[in-house]
């Protein structure tokens, strides 16, 4: 593990940034936050970043993001604050978005070569960047040399696949109401997703076996650093047997051998969308799972200015998976790549999206950050539009502005673009940029449990944070409106305030849309 490094240049801009003040006896003086340099980053504590590379950045000039995009901005993600990455889908595929894959062992040459690929995670490495790459298991493309191979009736490809007997209903549907059964012939295939993506076999062991060489190549050849696994609870899915969610996680424990074999420290994130009870029966063989429960409550909180009950749920559902292992890590996050963008969500209202990431770095867990989130971006469904592309820059043909899709929504690049807010203290970027940094400084904020707090009051978030070191109390004001409060006597200093407030003893006058982070004096 390496220590955080964060030079004095940074370390003034982050302060300036933060226009934080604290006030005694109604005597306002101006203050200043320290980071811990003794807080370390291991992969169970880092802060990701997920990047669909079509849309991040292009390195040519064709109009497409790459792989060497990706390595021109790592020292942007770096200094935001970044400790990793999860690529989207990059290996060929004849879909945009590349989650219905033709060859595991390659690079879409939309994003470059296997080269390129090494280069990015060997750059990575220098800056202290884990790299995740999306590995999609539950199905191939209907295009792929195994599926192919299939439909002429191969027997040993044949049985790569999920295919309907005499017994099978084939005009049942899947969980939103989807047809999950194609072709054809009097045999059809499963496909939970869609016709173009045929649901592999996992019955049989020889489709588990290619995985895991699959898995090997890319830990030991490329060196990434782990896999965020798509569709993780339908390897087997409900329509082929009852338990399906012991059988999967039975399968997922298989494979994590596999990959600790070949890496020893590397990490797998399921893609569980379901409740915490569910996810929970996957944190045997997975490191982690995505936290969509949580995410929906920052969501409602902020957008209804009410706390969604955030801490109470967080802590039952820390206990539930601590029972199941004491290994797990929470993935957290507001959005991702298949939900409606943050901004989007809070109607354009930069103070709520402001509070929303504030929520998030301040909660237990392994942060992710969708691309553009930290400048705003604006999304809705369908997928494409919750894809388009980052603002790098107000130029128009700014080469590492990508053009494969015509923008919907985000048109005001003058407004949004990277090289304008950087130099804009107030913008949603330095937010981010504060918010990460404030998370690094103390290692109950990075690596601490959560426990609700008594300092309640309508439109409060309300938390503590600890460890074994330290207790913080963290007290989010998520409305418009100043807010007066009473706190225990036993949080005296101040670690951090997103803006100026009031404090005379133990009464505390936050302002709207406002954080404040409490240690507990000697």
């Amino acid at each position: 593990m390496k220590k955080i490094r964060i030079g004095l240049l940074f370390l003034f801009l982050l302060v300036a940034g933060c226009d934080s003040q604290v006030t005694s006896n109604k005597e306002s003086k101006k203050m200043s936050w320290s980071i811990d340099q003794n807080v370390v980053e291991d992969s169970k504590h880092r802060v990701f970043y997920e990047i669909f590379v079509r849309s991040f950045a292009d390195s040519n000039g064709d109009g497409i993001g790459d792989l060497n995009g990706v390595t021109k901005q790592l020292d942007y993600l770096k200094e935001l604050g970044i400790g990793g990455i999860w690529l989207m889908p990059i290996q060929p595929s004849p879909s945009y978005h590349g989650y219905d894959v033709t060859d595991y062992y390659d690079v879409n040459q939309d994003y470059g070569t296997l080269a390129d690929m090494k280069m990015l995670v060997e750059e990575a490495h220098k800056r202290d960047i884990k790299i995740v790459m999306d590995l999609v298991m539950n199905h191939t493309s209907n295009k792929h040399p195994w599926f192919q191979k299939a439909l002429t009736g191969d027997p040993v490809y044949r049985d790569f696949y999920v295919w309907s007997d005499e017994q099978t209903n084939t005009n049942e549907l899947g969980d939103w109401n989807q047809k999950i059964w194609h072709g054809e012939s009097e045999s059809k295939y499963e496909g939970i997703f869609w016709d173009g993506m045929p649901d592999l076999n996992y019955r049989n062991p020889a489709v588990m076996e290619e995985m895991k060489k699959i898995g090997s190549f890319w830990l030991k050849e490329v060196d990434v650093d782990g896999f965020r696994l798509d569709a993780a609870k339908y390897l087997f899915s409900s329509h082929q047997v009852k338990d399906h969610h012991d059988k999967n996680a039975a399968l997922w424990e298989e494979f994590k051998q596999s990959t600790q074999n070949a890496k020893s420290d590397s990490f797998l994130i399921g893609e569980i969308w379901d409740t915490p009870a569910i996810v929970g029966t996957y944190l045997h063989g997975l490191d982690s799972g995505f936290n969509f429960d949580l995410s929906s409550k920052i969501l409602s909180s902020v957008k209804q200015e009410k706390d969604a009950g955030i801490a109470s749920s967080l802590e039952r559902t820390r206990a539930y998976f601590q029972n199941v292992s004491n290994e797990f890590v929470d993935s957290i996050f507001i959005t991702n790549h298949d939900m409606n963008r943050v901004m989007s969500e809070v109607a354009g209202n930069q103070d709520q999206a402001k509070m929303a990431a504030s929520l998030l770095f301040t909660l237990p867990g392994n942060p992710y950050v969708y691309y553009g989130e930290e400048i705003g971006l604006e999304g809705k469904k369908p997928d494409e539009n919750i894809r388009e592309p980052m603002i790098w820059s107000e130029i128009k043909d700014d080469s590492l502005n990508t053009t494969w899709i015509k923008r919907k929504y985000s048109k005001n690049a003058k407004q949004l673009a990277v090289s304008v807010q950087k130099s804009d203290k107030n913008s949603l970027y330095n937010h981010y940029k504060t918010m990460i940094s404030v998370r690094k400084g103390r290692s109950a904020l990075l690596a601490g449990e959560i426990k609700g707090s008594d300092v309640r009051k309508q439109g409060l978030v309300s938390f503590e944070r600890m460890n074994e070191e330290e207790s913080l109390l963290v007290l989010h004001n998520i409305t418009s409106k100043k807010m007066t409060i009473t706190i225990p006597k036993e949080w005296k200093d101040v670690y951090f305030s997103s803006q100026s407030y009031e404090k005379q003893d133990q009464k505390l006058i936050l302002a709207p849309y406002s954080t404040i982070i409490f240690e507990k004096g000697v």
